[in-house]
């Protein structure tokens, strides 16, 4: 498949400052692309130069195979729309925020008022067109962004950190607005974000930056499946754990971890490892069951992280694991800070970095 764009060696400068440093990067048509990293990778950067806002100091970018040069922006302004973390609207009615875009492009009132009404709905505003934007909530004024986005029916959508800093309902409805402007609208979304989990939800593939650099890109499951130490460094992976492997008949490992806590892999290792288990793998029971799980272990939950239809908890075991859970499932538990619980997790569940 021939990507939609395509950046190649791209460097960006301001004075000393190197933003991006030979940046090589692949956008396929139609998909949603996560861009993950830290503060400070290059994210924000990349989007812009995408966006058209910003051109590289060297390097090409090529649409369709065929290259934009220098001074081209405006072709590639035309196609993008990028929508920034920190929320700018103006102090005028939502109406006329979203309208905005379609004024100065000089379309018919009737085309306004379709467009308007329609993105509305999308982003789950309708009946807030004669409100003042500068006295809505933080997350609705986010949704008015992305609105004043989607009525200019961009070819590209480039968000930054969309669901920073807001509730799970507001993130919840976002997610919902990215899968559906891909899905119904054909839309090619990028998320630039530091939030592997929120993008978990929506993404397809996934392009891991850092230093001003892609280091891994692909698909997402695959790249949290068996993560790198690189991404388990800078996206802070949980229950990432390093210890002493000593193989047994079985065909698996137990792996020492310090603090009388083991660990059985479906693998076969001798000596120093380090090794992952995704939050979700992990079963969460208030008693012992029976399972033909090789982990059980148990522990005291000393923190709990709402992420509206899911709940993750830090349970202490003597080592700090993190376990995800449904909503209902938290509910039906009557969990709570102090809860005693044990985790129970499958050989296979563990994987080797």
């Amino acid at each position: 498949m021939m990507p939609l764009i395509r950046l190649k060696e791209i460097v960006k400068r301001y004075g000393e400052i190197l933003a991006l440093n030979r940046l090589n990067l692949e956008v396929n048509r139609g998909e949603i692309l996560a861009v993950l990293g830290p503060n400070g990778a290059g994210k924000t950067t990349l989007l812009k130069i995408i966006a058209g806002i910003e051109e590289p100091t060297s390097g090409e970018i090529y649409y369709n195979d065929s290259i934009i040069n220098k001074g081209f922006s405006s072709f590639i302004r035309q196609r993008c729309t990028m929508v920034f973390q920190r929320t700018i609207v103006f102090n005028t009615t939502v109406y006329n925020n979203i309208a905005y875009g379609l004024k100065i492009r000089r379309r018919s009132k009737a085309e306004i008022d379709k467009r308007v009404h329609e993105a509305l709905r999308i982003v789950k505003l309708e009946g807030y067109e004669k409100r003042n934007a500068k006295k809505l909530s933080g997350g609705e004024q986010q949704r008015v962004s992305i609105a004043r986005a989607l009525v200019l029916e961009p070819e590209i959508l480039l968000l930054d950190e969309p669901t920073a800093n807001l509730d799970p309902r507001t993130t919840s409805i976002i997610e919902e607005v990215i899968r559906y402007v891909n899905r119904e609208l054909e839309t090619t979304v990028l998320i630039a974000t530091h939030n592997i989990f929120q993008v978990g939800n929506v993404a397809d593939r996934a392009a891991f930056m850092l230093n001003g650099r892609v280091i891994e890109s692909g698909p997402l499951k695959d790249l949290l499946n068996k993560p790198s130490l690189k991404i388990a460094d800078f996206t802070r992976l949980e229950n990432v754990f390093h210890g002493i492997a000593k193989p047994l008949s079985t065909g698996t490992s137990i792996i020492d971890i310090g603090d009388s806590i083991y660990i059985e892999a479906a693998f076969e290792k001798t000596g120093p490892v380090t090794v992952f288990i995704q939050p979700e793998d992990i079963i969460v029971s208030k008693k012992p069951i029976e399972s033909s799980a090789r982990n059980i272990i148990k522990g005291r939950i000393i923190e709990i992280i709402d992420h509206g239809p899911i709940i993750r908890l830090k349970v202490d075991t003597g080592k700090i694991f993190t376990a995800q859970i449904t909503r209902q499932s938290f509910k039906d538990m009557n969990l709570n800070i102090g809860s005693e619980i044990y985790l129970v997790y499958k050989a296979s569940s563990v994987s080797l970095l």
